[in-house]
């Protein structure tokens, strides 16, 4: 695991490539999910959790038009830690948000299947699989056991 450390100055330094990073350096790493931990350099204190909700705020300030959080969906979470026994949204959110990034992806994969063939592309695939199937049913000897008949 990548450890990153965090100093007094507020930079981030990573320590497996020696160099300053940035936030948008670790919005980077996540995407190519690769796990990191984020370390006040002085206490070791892990202030991973810090630093991720730092990047959320600045993809939300970065572009009004991709808001994820509204308004009234951060009132909501803020009542949602002021009960007396808060509600497990952690793991609805977790599974919630792994479902929806699956089937985001299982459309991609679909839609870039579906774009790699052109109809006429789709088309000949179709023939040539007719052809095969034709094929192999107009060679089998007529006294060939049928699958039919072996039931």
């Amino acid at each position: 695991m990548r450890v990153i450390r965090k100093y007094a100055n507020r930079r981030l330094y990573d320590t497996q490539q020696s160099r300053y990073v940035t936030l948008e350096d670790l919005r980077h790493l996540i995407l190519d999910e690769e796990t990191f931990r984020v370390e006040d350099a002085k206490t070791g204190e892990d202030l991973t959790r810090t630093i991720l909700l730092s990047i959320i705020i600045e993809q939300e300030q970065a572009d009004g038009d991709a808001e994820v959080f509204s308004n009234d969906l951060l009132q909501q979470l803020i009542r949602v830690y002021a009960m007396s026994q808060p509600l497990p949204l952690a793991r609805y959110l977790e599974q919630g948000t792994r479902l929806m990034l699956e089937q985001q992806k299982h459309l991609q994969d679909q839609w870039q299947q579906a774009m790699r063939h052109t109809p006429m592309e789709l088309m000949r695939e179709m023939a040539e699989e007719n052809m095969r199937f034709w094929q192999q049913a107009m060679t089998r000897s007529p006294f060939d056991k049928d699958d039919e008949g072996s039931r």
